[in-house]
C-alpha cells in the first residue's frame, strides 16, 4: 500500500490485484477504494496456522513431515527464529527499489534449503482437487518469493513448491483425511522484478481506462470521476 510518507509498499497479492486489472488496483492503492467482499472465511487461515506448527515440529527434529518425504528437495530450513521473521508482513523478505524508493515485501509460508539454495514452500488449503495447470494462479506470488530471496542474497533455484491439502473424508470423532499434492513450479524472478515495477509506474500515473475484462471497474466510477 502507499504509507503516510509517500513510499509506496506492495505485496504479491496487491501485484495480483494489479495483473488482474490496474484500474482496481490504483483505485485500491491511491484512493483506498477497495473492491466489494463478502464475509471471509476463517477455515483457511486456521488450517494455515495449523500446517506451520506441524512442519515446524518435524523440523525441530531434521526431517520432512512424512507425506512428502522425497516430495520436496533438500531439507526444511533448520533456522525456525528466522523463519518466523520471513513469515511475518513487518518482519519478511524485502526489496527497494533504487530508482523509486518503492518497496516490495512477502511473507514466506516455509522455505527449503538444497545446496546452499533457497527454494520458497507455499501451504495452500482447497476444497478439490487441483485441476491441471491451476498452479499458475499463484506462479506471480511464487515468482515475487523467488525474487525477494535472490535480492537478499539468498540463491533461489528457479522453483518453487506448492503443497496443497484437501480434504478427503470424514471420520468418526471429527477425524479429517486429506490428500496432500506437491506441485513443482518453475519460478521466475526476472518477471516478479518487471511486473513490480510496471506496477509501481501505474501508480505514479493517471488512473488506467476501465479494464475490459474486469467485473468490479465500474462500481467505482461514480467515486472516481
Amino acid at each position: 500500500m502507499v504509507v503516510k510518507d509517500g513510499k509506496i509498499r506492495l505485496s504479491p497479492s496487491a501485484l495480483n490485484l494489479y495483473l488482474e486489472c490496474p484500474r482496481c488496483f490504483w483505485a485500491e492503492q491511491i484512493n483506498g477504494i477497495h473492491r466489494p467482499k463478502g464475509p471471509f472465511p476463517s477455515l483457511p487461515g486456521g488450517m494455515d496456522l495449523l500446517i506451520k506448527k506441524y512442519f515446524d515440529k518435524y523440523r525441530n527434529v531434521g526431517k520432512m513431515p512424512p507425506e512428502i518425504e522425497g516430495k520436496i528437495e533438500g531439507q526444511l530450513l533448520a533456522d525456525l527464529e528466522l523463519l518466523k521473521k520471513w513469515r511475518n508482513w513487518r518482519t519478511g523478505l524485502t526489496y527497494q527499489d533504487k530508482e523509486t524508493g518503492a518497496v516490495l515485501v512477502g511473507a514466506l509460508d516455509d522455505c527449503a534449503v538444497e545446496n546452499g539454495k533457497y527454494i520458497p514452500v507455499d501451504y495452500k488449503t482447497r476444497g478439490f482437487d487441483v485441476k491441471e495447470g491451476g498452479e499458475s494462479f499463484y506462479q506471480n506470488q511464487l515468482n515475487c518469493y523467488s525474487l525477494l530471496l535472490e535480492v537478499n542474497d539468498l540463491p533461489q533455484p528457479g522453483f518453487a513448491y506448492l503443497v496443497y491439502y484437501i480434504p478427503k473424508d470424514v471420520s468418526e470423532g471429527g477425524m479429517v483425511r486429506f490428500q496432500i499434492d506437491v506441485k513443482k513450479v518453475k519460478t521466475d524472478s526476472e518477471e516478479g522484478l518487471r511486473v513490480f515495477k510496471a506496477a509501481v509506474n501505474t501508480l505514479k500515473s493517471p488512473m488506467p481506462e476501465s479494464h475490459s475484462a474486469c467485473g468490479f471497474c465500474s462500481w467505482g466510477n461514480d467515486f472516481l470521476t
